[in-house]
């Protein structure tokens, strides 16, 4: 047993996406969970900047430097594919149209709050983009990250030291070493990968996990 790397936790992600659904994948590591949807699947996926129908990262002679996801990472595009001005995947996006979102985090509290777009460093640079309208505007908004800092410090939390995107707003939080459910008696885990549920609730400390 051991942790998930990138890859493997972009399909462990895109395993857990409903048949059909409207999603949209998060500058950074989300982005790869493009790469683990079968077309069978029927994922319609939604970037906004403006396309749905968005298919697999672009290589080689696919690449179009026209055909981008909000990232500006090169894309494909999937049969049906339709692009519209941004305003509009804005109105998507915020009238709750999208079933899932998949989106990246500095921090995650064991109830869902998401702080995604600054750590509150004077020398830090904000990056608000749409996540704001996405963990709101999404039926289920789903988070990637390392579940600890460089340094070794949890980034599911207690309760978020950086400045909040939204609140109760994160259903699942997937992490290189567990899946977690979040709600409001605490995180639950789903599945551990290379750690026991002991030693996560030793390294989290108190007041992140709930009953399992």
């Amino acid at each position: 047993m051991r942790s998930l790397t990138p890859d493997e936790l972009a399909a462990r992600v895109a395993r857990d996406i409903p048949q059909g659904a409207y999603v949209n994948l998060g500058i950074g590591q989300p982005t790869k969970v493009a790469d683990h949807l079968p077309p069978e699947r029927g994922v319609i996926l939604h970037t906004e900047n403006g396309m749905l129908g968005m298919g697999p990262a672009a290589h080689g002679d696919q690449i179009d430097p026209d055909l981008t996801n909000a990232g500006k990472v090169p894309v494909t595009e999937l049969p049906g594919a339709a692009y519209f001005h941004h305003a509009d995947s804005f109105a998507m996006m915020r009238g709750g149209h999208l079933d899932v979102c998949v989106l990246g985090a500095f921090q995650v509290s064991a109830t869902g709050d998401l702080a995604n777009w600054h750590t509150g460093e004077p020398d830090a640079i904000p990056a608000v983009g749409g996540a704001m309208d996405l963990a709101i505007g999404a039926k289920d908004t789903y988070v990637m990250m390392t579940l600890f800092t460089k340094a070794g410090a949890p980034k599911l939390v207690p309760r978020c030291s950086y400045p909040l995107t939204a609140v109760d707003c994160v259903s699942r939080l997937y992490t290189d070493l567990a899946v977690f459910d979040l709600g409001p008696t605490g995180a639950v885990v789903r599945d551990t990968f290379g750690i026991t549920v002991e030693e996560l609730r030793e390294r989290l400390g108190p007041g992140v996990l709930g009953d399992y």
